[in-house]
């Protein structure tokens, strides 16, 4: 069975914790969503994500896919959490793809996987991509090797279109 997990904390940006949930499960996987603490949190709209990991439960080899939604406010404390940043950096190694949105490319600097890299995220931390050695790239989805990036969630559609290809590719699904 196709297995993802989309991690996640408090305040994250509804939409984009929504529709990639129901987008890959549409898609035949069965999707885990893992929160520090392994209680219920919100997004910052008020939807109830429910999780079915704590942090510590998590091995990167159950998963062929890995989503990190955005929100400001969440990633202000995720970024900070380094069983997370650790968790990101050995996904990262295995080869399989990460997805990530807007504001968790945040989390993608913090586990130190952007360098040399295009990586997409909100306007806002253009300079802190750039600055993290990758190259800002403003598109509806960007593919470079195995991370999947944009910066907003009015790109939903062809990020989760291009993330699913890549899985698709790398895994002969």
């Amino acid at each position: 069975m196709k297995k993802a997990l989309i991690l996640t904390g408090n305040l994250v940006q509804d939409h984009e914790f929504i529709y990639p949930f129901y987008r890959v499960q549409e898609d035949g996987y069965d999707v885990d969503v893992a929160v520090r603490g392994g209680k219920q949190v919100n997004g910052i709209i008020g939807s109830k994500i429910v999780p079915t990991k704590d942090i510590p439960d998590l091995n990167v080899n159950d998963y062929i896919l890995l989503i990190l939604p955005g929100g400001a406010k969440s990633m202000e404390y995720m970024r900070q959490d380094e069983e997370i940043l650790k968790f990101i950096s050995d996904f990262h190694s295995t080869g399989n793809v990460i997805a990530s949105i807007c504001h968790a490319a945040q989390l993608l600097i913090s586990a130190n996987i952007v360098n040399g890299k295009n990586i997409s995220g909100y306007y806002s931390i253009k300079d802190d991509i750039n600055n993290a050695g990758a190259t800002y790239t403003d598109e509806p989805a960007v593919v470079d090797s195995n991370i999947v990036t944009t910066a907003h969630y009015k790109d939903l559609g062809p990020w989760m279109k291009a993330t699913l290809n890549l899985v698709g590719e790398i895994h002969s699904l």
